[in-house]
């Protein structure tokens, strides 16, 4: 990736400094800023792209989970002076953009979310990697996509190294059932914002209902199918998910 990561007491973060419109994007739980990449290099120059490496691994276990995680992003958005966002979140990074609108809705313009928690999300499928087994894991980031060619090595070996660190499976797993017990089903007719849905229909881990279920309950969204897709539609089928944001914004901003 060739935007560079900045750092700056406890924040790391791209941003592509372009335009006067700021785009938050978040990523998940076993993600990272490179998951936006197309979306960096297709738009960086006409927004401002800001991308924090979000404090999954390595925040202290008083501070794993949803709501230490919210408290990052509101730390990181005061240390920006940021206001006016428009915020895309994949997987648990959707999860965190719903929180984050519920908790300063005077700060967002938009969300957009893909493949996102906050109803229901099957992670890493019916079970959590087995440590040891490489093959295992594989098997596992290769579910993440429609076509298992999209785990690339270097991401099935990001993987297994966190599945064989204890400390860091340990936050993974708090993470994951802190996303579990937070339920927003009853919160977002609260998020009236403009809200674009672009979701994989072949995603296992947030099912293509789980996309239907968003759309019907909140209240100014619209949602955007993309066949042959699974779980991280930004990386699967830039191209199209690239169009349905380009249009979105266009919309909003």
């Amino acid at each position: 990736m060739s935007n560079e990561v900045i750092k700056e007491g406890n924040f790391e973060y791209i941003e592509t400094g372009g335009g006067d419109v700021t785009v938050l994007m978040l990523h998940g739980l076993f993600g990272s800023m490179s998951n936006f990449e197309s979306l960096l290099n297709t738009f960086g120059k006409t927004y401002n792209i800001i991308v924090p490496l979000l404090p999954i691994l390595t925040a202290p276990k008083e501070e794993v989970g949803l709501d230490g995680l919210l408290s990052y992003i509101n730390a990181f958005v005061e240390h920006k002076k940021l206001s006016n966002l428009h915020v895309l979140g994949n997987s648990l990074g959707g999860h965190i953009a719903q929180i984050f609108a519920l908790a300063s809705p005077e700060k967002i313009k938009s969300l957009i979310l893909t493949g996102s928690s906050g109803l229901f999300e099957n992670p890493m499928g019916s079970s959590w990697p087995r440590r040891e087994s490489y093959d295992y894991v594989k098997g596992k980031v290769e579910s993440t996509f429609f076509d298992p060619n999209m785990a690339k090595k270097e991401m099935v070996d990001e993987v297994f190294e966190i599945v064989n660190d204890r400390a860091k499976v340990i936050r993974i797993v708090l993470t994951a059932k802190s996303a579990l017990r937070h339920n927003l089903a009853d919160k977002l007719q609260n998020i009236t914002v403009p809200t674009l849905l672009v979701w994989g229909k072949q995603d296992d881990i947030t099912p293509y209902f789980v996309a239907e279920k968003f759309d019907e309950l909140l209240p100014n969204s619209k949602l955007v199918f993309l066949d042959e897709c699974g779980h991280a539609a930004m990386m699967e089928k830039p191209e199209e998910f690239n169009a349905a944001f380009g249009d979105f914004m266009n919309e909003v901003s």
